[in-house]
């Protein structure tokens, strides 16, 4: 079946989760915690996530800003930088305006050039991710920005999946679901819609019950994969 919606995962797959500690890590003054960002960094998404899958197995659900929150805690007190108010806050700051890939602005343009439906499916809250999207400038290339909010639990429980379909009205064949997160695009192929994940790391693939249908290196080849 033909590809009519194009629906991706925010952070990490069209948003860089780690600009904001690259981007501090390059300011006057911040010396110490360059020698520490890229640790905080990947501690910090490590948490972040876990926090996700936690939090949805223990019925106890909070907004992803609290989780982001939460995260980058556990990672400064990790590296023992917990003690830097003002390095948190600019961390936190940074993190509402996330720099797109390079690639996202030419291949949105080019998916709604061909008529395909665009969104973002994300564990994102939803002021986060219009601070995101409007930071990246991409707002009019999505036809819909959806949260995991209007449900209660992240992914990759399948009642998210189900808010595709609930608003696109397609079937989930018609769907090219696009994630860096190999366990999101396993859980997206488990669901029934076609899946890629951008293994931007070039990871192993995670032992799940059901695999991604492709591998990309970046997002440059997503148009002509859907048809566009």
């Amino acid at each position: 079946m033909p590809i009519t919606t194009c629906i991706f995962d925010a952070y990490g797959t069209l948003f860089d989760v780690a600009a904001a500690a690259r981007a501090v890590a390059a300011e006057t003054g911040r010396e110490t915690f360059a020698r520490h960002w890229p640790a905080i960094a990947a501690k910090w998404r490590m948490k972040q996530l876990q926090y996700t899958w936690l939090r949805a197995v223990m019925g106890a659900h909070i907004g992803f800003w609290q989780v982001t929150q939460d995260g980058l805690d556990w990672a400064l007190e990790s590296e023992g930088l917990e003690g830097d108010t003002g390095l948190r806050e600019r961390l936190l700051h940074l993190y509402r305006e996330l720099a797109a890939f390079p690639e996202v602005p030419a291949m949105l343009a080019a998916l709604r050039q061909a008529g395909k439906q665009t969104a973002i499916l994300s564990n994102g809250a939803p002021d986060m991710l219009d601070d995101a999207v409007r930071s990246a400038g991409i707002g009019d290339l999505l036809d819909d920005v959806l949260s995991v909010e209007s449900v209660g639990i992240y992914k990759p429980a399948r009642v998210v999946y189900d808010l595709v379909g609930q608003r696109f009205g397609c079937a989930p064949e018609e769907v090219l679901f696009v994630s860096s997160n190999g366990w999101d695009a396993c859980a997206a192929a488990g669901y029934g819609f076609q899946t890629v994940w951008v293994n931007r790391a070039g990871d192993p693939v995670d032992r799940l019950p059901a695999t991604p249908d492709r591998q990309l290196p970046d997002l440059t080849a997503i148009p002509p994969l859907a048809g566009a």
